[in-house]
């Protein structure tokens, strides 16, 4: 059990405290409601480019690292589709250091010209030397846009392309800033070695003259249920065949979703799983496999990136995959293999909360998802699915109308 406080600013700012005194340190996280989805889709890759511009300087302070170095600490960041995540620890005797930076980049960026085109050109590297000059970078790229029509999850975080950061405007990033970066839209979570009136102090004397902003009120295009399979053919210069699927699955929030979790681990979660037993030991078909899920918000994917053994075609691979999938969702997993995914998974969460970094992390997401008590129950709704979850889950996953299939072709070059 997580045990937390909340409270609200004023000015909308939602503040969650969790006390933990056996560590001499503190986390100081803020989690933005913003991610790649809230994008216009001709301005693709800001929230990922603020990723960066939050770490070039703030109106009052020209560098933000060599100040919490100095006390102690250390930060990092990421944005998904769905989130923006700024993280800092440090010991809890020098918090307000952590309250002063964390303030002064929410109350307003420097937007330097400088820092901009250094920020700006830090990324569009980063586009091209993981998405675009490396082998089979540019995988979900293509595959978000088979699968994706309409939702925003149609492109990366880092971009749909790179002329959208490129040609980001000083007016275009300053109006992306003011409209999602404001108390209203973002949770504070200290965690540590801290009291709940401390961080309250601090919450109002650093965070509550800042202007509330106005809630991001998301209107997204709901994704239309897929009627028809849909494939693409890939040609580049790699070293083997690769086949990449993906079939849409329930939103974060849904029941589905833990089915469908435990699901990819039964599939693909290690060397026992049954897709690497079948299909990389025994048949010999793939070299490499991989099932996963992106953990969207939205209505999600699960998804197989596959190595294809040399010699052998994509149909094969592809026949002998699905004939994987069929027997697991027309017959009956048996219980005790259930439950190894299950205890699996449990045993996951537990080791990630021992971290008082991804303990605030986790508390701050629960909360943007509707309520961080949520973080309490996640076990009790891994518990609860059943055998015959996991058959109804994956009949309405593993639709032929529902699958997106990429044949990646090593050694010629693609003009797509």
């Amino acid at each position: 059990m997580i045990h937390f406080d909340r409270f609200m600013l004023d000015n909308g700012l939602r503040v969650l405290v969790h006390e933990d005194h056996d560590t001499p340190m503190a986390v100081v996280n803020v989690m933005y409601d913003v991610g790649a989805r809230d994008e216009h889709p001709d301005r693709t890759g800001f929230a990922h480019l603020f990723e960066h511009l939050m770490f070039g300087g703030s109106k009052n302070i020209p560098d933000y690292d060599e100040p919490l170095q100095r006390a102690g600490g250390e930060n990092n960041a990421y944005t998904t589709n769905d989130l923006t995540n700024y993280y800092c620890q440090l010991p809890a005797k020098n918090l307000e250091t952590a309250f002063w930076l964390e303030s002064d980049r929410m109350m307003e960026l420097a937007f330097t010209k400088k820092s901009l085109n250094v920020q700006r050109k830090v990324v569009c590297e980063e586009f091209k030397e993981h998405y675009l000059n490396k082998p089979y970078g540019d995988i979900w790229h293509r595959m978000r846009a088979l699968c994706y029509q309409v939702h925003p999850y149609r492109w990366m975080t880092i971009g749909q392309e790179l002329s959208h950061v490129e040609k980001a405007s000083m007016e275009d990033v300053r109006s992306f800033f003011f409209k999602h970066y404001r108390p209203a839209n973002a949770i504070l979570v200290v965690a540590g070695a801290v009291t709940t009136e401390q961080v309250k102090g601090l919450a109002n004397k650093w965070f509550g003259n800042i202007p509330s902003g106005e809630k991001y009120l998301r209107s997204l295009p709901a994704e239309p249920v897929q009627t028809a399979s849909r494939h693409t053919d890939v040609f580049a210069d790699v070293p083997a065949n690769a086949l990449i699927m993906a079939w849409h699955m329930d939103a974060r929030l849904e029941q589905g979703y833990y089915a469908a979790d435990l699901i990819t681990e039964i599939l693909g979660g290690g060397n026992s799983s049954r897709l690497y037993h079948a299909l990389v030991k025994e048949q010999k078909i793939f070299s490499a496999l991989e099932v996963h899920h992106f953990g969207s918000t939205d209505k999600g994917l699960v998804a197989l990136e596959s190595r294809l053994v040399d010699g052998v075609s994509h149909e094969k691979a592809k026949a002998a995959l699905e004939a994987e999938l069929d027997r697991l969702i027309n017959n009956a997993i048996p219980e005790a293999e259930l439950e190894k995914v299950k205890n699996k998974t449990e045993s996951m969460i537990v080791f990630e909360d021992m971290s008082l970094t991804n303990r605030a992390a986790s508390l701050a997401h629960y909360e943007l998802l509707g309520d961080a008590s949520l973080m309490n129950t996640e076990l009790d709704r891994y518990r609860s699915v059943t055998v015959e979850d996991i058959i109804n889950t994956g009949n309405n996953i593993f639709r032929k109308e529902n699958s997106n299939t990429m044949f990646y072709h090593a050694g010629k070059p693609s003009h797509a």
